[in-house]
């Protein structure tokens, strides 16, 4: 007769921590309590309050990190990918850095973004689309249909792209301070140096996005004290 299997073994934070290192070594508890608190896991607790974590729970986590780190997506798009069901098989955007992204022409930009080709005209005007022109035919990056959605939502409150001007500064003014920082090794002729600094560089810009979004919440939550 065989032994009736046991409980799922559940991890403490700690655990959970310490076992991510290898793969991610920025993992902190304190980023893994920062996406529980933005919706994007669920532990369960101890009577006294303690996180226990599923090996689902694990994996779960894994994919968060691995979307953040390869893909560059925002907290709000990868949530969105979760309840599509991401980690199985479907169509993934390809890094941001050290490859190129699917091109689109004004048609599939405006029918995948949900808005009109006057709208993405006008998101040009102002910086926020920035299409390149091949054969008289605007091309835009794939990563384009989610900049026009998201400012797609702004205008649903009467917010205009000119307004939006301020996140393409403040994005200009982070990108040229990693820019500062690892640019000189990006342009070694040391083909491992420039490799260690393409890890640098997407480390770097996945912390300035946690600080920028640490920040926002910080000023958001003054806005109910």
């Amino acid at each position: 007769m065989t032994e009736a299997p046991s409980r799922a073994r559940l991890l403490t934070i700690g655990t959970v921590c310490n076992r991510l290192k290898d793969e991610f070594p920025e993992v902190s508890i304190s980023k893994i309590r920062y996406l529980e608190d933005q919706g994007l896991l669920n532990p369960g607790r101890t009577q006294g309050g303690y996180r226990l974590f599923s090996e689902d729970d694990v994996e779960r986590l894994q994919t968060i990190l691995r979307l953040q780190r390869d893909e560059f997506l925002p907290l709000r798009v990868i949530r969105e990918e979760l309840e599509a069901g991401a980690g199985k098989e479907r169509r993934r955007r390809r890094s941001a850095v050290g490859t190129g992204e699917e091109e689109l022409d004004l048609e599939e930009l405006c029918e995948r973004a949900g808005i009109t080709a006057e709208r993405a005209r006008e998101l040009e005007d102002f910086g926020l689309l920035e299409p390149r022109v091949e054969e008289g035919q605007r091309v835009y990056a794939d990563s384009d249909v989610d900049i026009a959605a998201a400012c797609e939502a702004f205008a649903q409150f009467g917010i205009a792209a000119r307004n939006l001007r301020a996140f393409r500064t403040a994005a200009d003014r982070e990108s040229g301070l990693l820019e500062a920082v690892i640019g000189p090794a990006l342009r070694s002729r040391n083909a491992e140096r420039r490799q260690a600094a393409l890890g640098d560089l997407q480390r770097l810009a996945q912390s300035a996005q946690e600080l920028a979004d640490l920040l926002l919440r910080r000023n958001v939550r003054r806005l109910v004290d």
